[in-house]
């Protein structure tokens, strides 16, 4: 069977979950991703009241809607960063507080084990599993960085540095990871500029911080990759046993007028003169084809989600669009040699 194709609701958590179930239905996905902002899931209400996880199960089912992930991207982000006022734009009253760094990053790694809880309360009572809590769970989040402003290396920045960088993330983190653990929960990162994980090498140095915790994974995005010239490919085979979910989002590059680099020069997504672009997928210069053989070779049987960002396009029409195109776009592995059929034995 093909994998389910869902919707990621972080971009359009402008929208209550009411109004993008139906919507997400129409557009042709078979569930959707929930982010933890806007009202699409609340972690606080998922462990405070049964009757919350519940009625959000009837929301999906009423509109033909299922649900395999859930994502805190936001307070994930604060756990390991260096803390601006920008950070107090995507994170709640409580967690930021008074905006003290160390408090808010306290704050956010306490909510982060909140949301695992949250997770696996939500995925028991999913109607086809029966509360028997062996349904697989997955949240999908970032990390922060303290060390991601060092990223071109002047003032010089020794390995030393770096590797404070490492066990910054793995004394936050591990803990984090543990009550995953206990919860039965996979955390996935989103492998992206900005994080601890960006790129091939620092995705296997963030393992190696954490001693290989069996609940740190991540969330496959070809999309933050392909434009800084990572093998995109080459990141599903080298890590096909971490790979705990997947987004399909596009991107192209080297699109520009030649006066932005790869680093963005200030500019806003839009702007004809980047280098790069985020694009609806099939519309960018990542090549799914070559990631869908890929992910059949590593048997990822998990969803396709759609994580749609054009800032050129409607997002109705490109919603839909992505659907369709991640549709057409899969196929299901054979199940036998193609050439089985020439010995006189199978004939």
């Amino acid at each position: 069977m093909s994998r389910p194709v869902t919707l990621f609701t972080g971009q359009w958590a402008d929208l209550p979950l009411e109004r993008l179930a139906p919507l997400a239905y129409e557009m042709g996905y078979d569930g959707l991703e929930l982010a933890c902002w806007g009202d699409h899931f609340d972690v606080d209400a998922a462990l405070a009241n049964k009757k919350y996880v519940k009625e959000k199960w009837e929301l999906l089912a009423d509109h033909g809607l299922t649900c395999y992930a859930i994502s805190n991207h936001l307070v994930g982000q604060a756990v390991c960063d260096l803390i601006d006022e920008r950070h107090k734009a995507i994170l709640s009253p409580e967690i930021w507080g008074d905006g003290d760094p160390e408090g808010v990053r306290k704050r956010a790694a306490k909510q982060m084990i909140a949301t695992a809880k949250a997770a696996r309360a939500f995925f028991n009572a999913k109607p086809e599993n029966n509360g028997d809590g062996n349904h697989p769970a997955v949240v999908n989040g970032f990390t922060g960085s303290s060390i991601w402003h060092s990223i071109y290396a002047f003032p010089p920045t020794t390995q030393a540095y770096y590797e404070k960088g490492f066990k910054d993330f793995a004394k936050r983190w591990i803990p984090i990871l543990n009550a995953f653990d206990k919860a039965d929960v996979n955390f996935a990162l989103e492998v992206h500029p900005t994080e601890i994980a960006f790129d091939i090498a620092s995705a296997h140095r963030a393992l190696e911080a954490v001693g290989h915790h069996p609940r740190f994974g991540f969330n496959y995005d070809p999309s933050h990759l392909g434009y800084q010239g990572v093998d995109y490919v080459r990141f599903i085979r080298e890590f096909a046993d971490r790979i705990y979910h997947v987004h399909v989002k596009d991107a192209w590059w080297n699109h520009g007028d030649g006066t932005v680099g790869v680093f963005g020069g200030h500019t806003d997504f839009g702007d004809a003169r980047r280098f790069w672009d985020f694009r609806s997928p099939g519309r960018g210069d990542i090549e799914f084809e070559d990631v869908m053989v890929a992910l059949n070779d590593i048997g990822y049987g998990g969803p396709l989600s759609v994580e749609w960002e054009d800032i050129r396009m409607d997002r109705v029409h490109g919603g839909a669009e992505a659907a369709a195109f991640v549709r057409s776009l899969d196929f299901p592995p054979s199940g036998i040699a193609f050439d089985a059929a020439f010995d006189k034995g199978n004939q």
